[in-house]
């Protein structure tokens, strides 16, 4: 743990954010006797709520654009980048040319924190496993805490930390980048798998790979790194990491590690074999779910969670809001709130979870480019004969592309979700799912991936009312 000496520092906190992904850490700052001053592209208006939150304390606000002098040695001692901001952004390359260190929340966390931290990022299933791996923990020591890239601030929690507390913290990629910037990692990594994603935010999919597999790259000796055996890409993770390499896979190759086999999750480990039986719950269903119980179970029983701890865990998870999440049966028809799927393969691995538990899948997809490939969502459509609806966007042209050359029917796109789920609904009888998996980023039509899936909601209920 390193203490950073803050009172009198003139910190900018670049991106406050209409979710409040700056909020944390700008209370922290102030409260700790920094000069903020917090700068947004975004006005007043667009702020709102946000602003309330830090109303009673003393920052200096500078919204509806950047002033450069906010960023160099002239105006700042040290720079907070949110997440949302891109590493390109000109403002962060003038802080580092006056040479003014960026720190992101989670670098002023890594090093406050008294407590070994246990990180956990990926593509997909990132906060699933964040979240089980939680719970795992927290049957053993009530006490635990979560938070990271999950809409919770982490420096808000250090007061309830202490050395003996169990720290379970979500990585996104753009918030590895700033670790390995300060080299800076947790006690235990876990890289869940690597798949396409951001490439409009990173110089093709290696960059992003790379970026993604620096978790492993700055644990000790004494630490660990969990990485999907069944990826040649996360397999790399071992490569630059000095810690033990422990896998997990769907596949039990007989070594130490996390495996599947039949029914059963598996964890041996320098002579020690614990079974434990897979899951029925939705939200673990398919290889992806045993994958994601795999993972997490491998880090709690690394960090210290026994047996019974890691059942219970399994036993009581429900899932998370957003991910296969079940909001309303209507008419005898399933509706799935699966908005978190932004990347193709999210919604692939939603496709072949829902098509064995339901008669006909009915997927609301499309939305905005984030430079993906969708080749693999517009396959997994047709092998899975889903009935497809689309949500308009500039990915969906490329989708509809791909769909038309691949046979596949479909509605849209629409501008609405409650016309797309009217029309998805159109089709469906009992026994259906109608699941909203867009594959795509949800900017353009929505404010954000959440608000997208409130919408989808709101409209289920409309659904219901009417009937």
């Amino acid at each position: 743990m390193e203490t950073m000496e803050l009172s009198g520092k003139r910190v900018t906190v670049m991106g406050l954010g209409a979710l409040g992904g700056g909020v944390g850490v700008a209370r922290f700052l102030a409260e700790r006797g920094a000069e903020v001053t917090v700068t947004d592209a975004k006005d007043e208006a667009a702020l709102t709520d946000s602003l309330a939150q830090l109303a009673d304390l003393p920052i200096r606000f500078r919204l509806g654009g950047h002033d450069e002098r906010d960023f160099t040695s002239a105006g700042a001692d040290m720079v907070v980048r949110n997440p949302g901001v891109p590493r390109t952004s000109p403002y962060l390359k003038a802080a580092r040319s006056s040479r003014v260190p960026v720190e992101m929340e989670m670098t002023l966390f890594f090093r406050a924190c008294p407590a070994p931290i246990l990180g956990i990022s990926g593509t997909k299933g990132k906060t699933t496993v964040s979240t089980l791996c939680a719970g795992m923990l927290r049957a053993w020591k009530p006490e635990t805490v979560l938070a990271g890239n999950m809409g919770i601030s982490a420096l808000s929690l250090l007061p309830s930390i202490t050395a003996a507390t169990p720290v379970v913290i979500e990585l996104s990629s753009w918030q590895l980048e700033a670790m390995d910037e300060h080299r800076l990692g947790p006690y235990i990594g876990v890289l869940t798998n690597i798949s396409e994603d951001h490439l409009d935010q990173y110089n093709g999919f290696d960059d992003y790979a790379r970026t993604k597999r620096t978790i492993g790259r700055h644990l000790g000796t004494d630490g660990a790194i969990v990485f999907n055996n069944d990826q040649p890409e996360t397999r790399h993770v071992t490569s630059r990491s000095v810690a033990r390499h422990v896998p997990f896979g769907l596949t039990d190759t007989g070594e130490d590690g996390a495996w599947l086999d039949d029914d059963t999750l598996r964890w041996r480990w320098q002579g020690e074999t614990l079974d434990w039986p897979r899951p029925e719950h939705l939200a673990l269903a398919g290889d992806h779910g045993a994958a994601n119980a795999l993972a997490a179970l491998a880090a709690a029983r690394l960090y210290g969670a026994g047996a019974d701890a890691i059942g219970h865990g399994l036993a009581t998870f429900t899932g998370i809001p957003y991910r296969l999440e079940t909001v309303a049966t209507v008419a005898g028809v399933v509706f799935i709130n699966d908005t978190s799927a932004t990347a193709p393969a999210a919604t692939v691995a939603a496709l072949s979870v829902l098509t064995e538990r339901f008669r006909h899948v009915h997927l609301i997809a499309g939305g905005s480019d984030k430079r993906t490939d969708l080749s693999p969502l517009a396959t997994a459509i047709a092998q899975y004969d889903a009935r497809v609806t689309l949500l308009d966007g500039t990915a969906t042209g490329r989708l509809r592309e791909l769909l038309d050359t691949a046979g596949v029917v479909y509605g849209g796109p629409y501008d609405d979700m409650d016309e797309a789920v009217r029309a998805a609904t159109a089709s469906a009888g009992p026994g259906d799912v109608v699941v909203l998996s867009p594959g795509c980023a949800s900017f353009g039509l929505f404010r954000n991936e959440f608000d997208r899936g409130e919408q989808f909601r709101e409209a289920v209920r409309h659904l219901t009312s009417s009937e």
